[in-house]
């Protein structure tokens, strides 16, 4: 049984899979939306609700000190603090939406498109 397992691994060791989230949210971030796969899409979609309660609930110093364990790109780190707070004040969760797009073509696995909201 899988009681409590929350943690999607992806196939990666754990220093591979939180920098991958890390490219991730900051790619997200600074595009405003990203085609990825559809589990690599739910783990990053978890982590970004993570970090975005996190700015939320602290001020802007301690949001900054916060960021790196969730994003490394310091542009978006600007972004994240300077205009994403202010557009989800009020929003309590559901930061991104996940759309379906397709399949891959090499290895068919399932592509979405992941943007925020």
């Amino acid at each position: 049984m899988r009681h409590q397992k929350k943690l999607k691994k992806l196939g990666l060791r754990k220093d591979h899979r939180t920098s991958l989230l890390r490219n991730l949210i900051g790619s997200l971030v600074i595009n405003g939306r990203i085609r990825t796969t559809d589990s690599r899409a739910k783990a990053l979609a978890s982590r970004f609700g993570h970090m975005m309660n996190m700015v939320q609930k602290n001020n802007d110093r301690e949001a900054i000190r916060g960021l790196p364990t969730f994003c490394n790109v310091i542009p978006a780190q600007k972004i994240i603090v300077g205009e994403l707070k202010k557009r989800y004040e009020k929003r309590p969760s559901g930061f991104t939406r996940i759309t379906r797009i397709g399949m891959r073509k090499g290895d068919n696995a399932k592509l979405v498109l992941i943007e925020l909201l």
